[in-house]
């Protein structure tokens, strides 16, 4: 049986991550940071206690800041892959706190990567790059285009790719690079746009709130589904040899079609709940961020199966469901249809 340790397992990419690797019959072992109230929701349909027999999901304290924990993690689960999700990822947010995200998004990765070198395990690394990096540099984005990060978090994760590359070039690691472009889900975090704006529609429907407050809705962005995207981590890791890979759909949309779809989906008018809050933008925008992904489907065979109106549609329908009102219910129709079978459709 293989392992497998996840860092940010309680984060939307990281309980899908789970679900798809426990299907597939690893044993799972997760990296939870101690807080005080519980913030494992997203997985906990699919944790069990640790003393029922045929547990294969097992969760551990630590910090990607706390080098000494995670050698000893390392040491003690010796795991056959490593995916490194964890991260301060809000872009909005890594502006108020660079130093803590350049910490955790950046050196939590060099942690880790000297925590394999050190161990001698061989171990397969995974990480979680992103479609960030390229920041200002036109569209399509691809595995050769030239960084240039707009936030600190964009920069951080640019640190930590490049020593991705250089643990793999310098101490022979099978160490690769997904570079992944947006991807929502009903477990995106309510603060992200996409998120704030299905929940949104659903709380207006439910007479909780008038309007929703929303930034520079000019951006576009390659809009992909989180399930899909987590199974082209797995891929990633299964390849001959390690390398950098871009994930997108090779598609791009604004904000505001992502708002005008989603409102129109629940039959309603956007321009009449939609308000621009000054304190949403962004110190530097990044405008136009579209994959090249050319090389994924060549060698990973990469080919998403879930559309930008679908994603929409999903979204929609589990937050009017989550607060009681009823959908349209296209979203799980989709999702049978495009045969997403590896997770649970009814909470997804």
């Amino acid at each position: 049986m293989k392992k497998a340790l996840i860092t940010g397992i309680t984060g939307q990419d990281g309980s899908y991550l789970a679900e798809l690797l426990l299907h597939k019959g690893y044993e799972v072992h997760g990296i939870i940071r101690r807080v005080s109230t519980f913030n494992t929701n997203r997985i906990d349909h699919i944790y069990k206690d640790k003393h029922i027999p045929g547990n294969r999901l097992f969760l551990h304290y630590g910090d990607l800041a706390d080098a000494g924990r995670l050698m000893d993690l390392i040491d003690t689960i010796r795991p056959d892959e490593l995916y490194n999700l964890g991260a301060q990822s809000h872009v909005k947010v890594s502006f108020e706190i660079p130093e803590y995200t350049g910490d955790v998004a950046g050196f939590g990765t060099l942690r880790l990567l000297e925590a394999l070198r050190r161990s001698g395990i061989k171990t397969k690394f995974y990480q979680a790059s992103s479609s960030e990096m390229f920041g200002a540099s036109p569209p399509p984005q691809s595995e050769k285009t030239p960084f240039y990060p707009r936030s600190p978090y964009a920069a951080a994760k640019v640190y930590a790719y490049w020593m991705v590359v250089n643990y793999r070039e310098s101490n022979n690691m099978f160490a690769a690079n997904g570079i992944l472009f947006n991807h929502e889900s009903p477990r995106r975090g309510e603060t992200f746009v996409t998120r704030k704006v299905t929940r949104g529609i659903a709380k207006i429907k439910k007479g909780v709130e008038e309007k929703i407050y929303l930034g520079n809705l000019d951006s576009k962005r390659d809009w992909g589904f989180a399930p899909e995207y987590v199974e082209c981590m797995w891929s990633i890791l299964q390849q001959n040899k390690p390398g950098n890979y871009v994930i997108g759909t090779g598609e791009s949309h604004s904000v505001k079609e992502f708002v005008a779809d989603a409102f129109a989906y629940a039959d309603m008018d956007w321009e009449k709940y939609v308000e621009i809050d000054s304190r949403y933008f962004r110190p530097v925008e990044v405008d136009f961020l579209r994959a090249d992904i050319e090389k994924a489907r060549e060698e990973l065979g990469w080919s998403p199966k879930i559309t930008f109106k679908d994603v929409v549609k999903i979204m929609v329908d589990y937050d009017l469901e989550h607060f009681g009102i009823t959908s349209k219910g296209e979203g799980k129709k989709i999702l049978r249809q495009k045969n997403i079978l590896w997770t649970d459709n009814e909470i997804i």
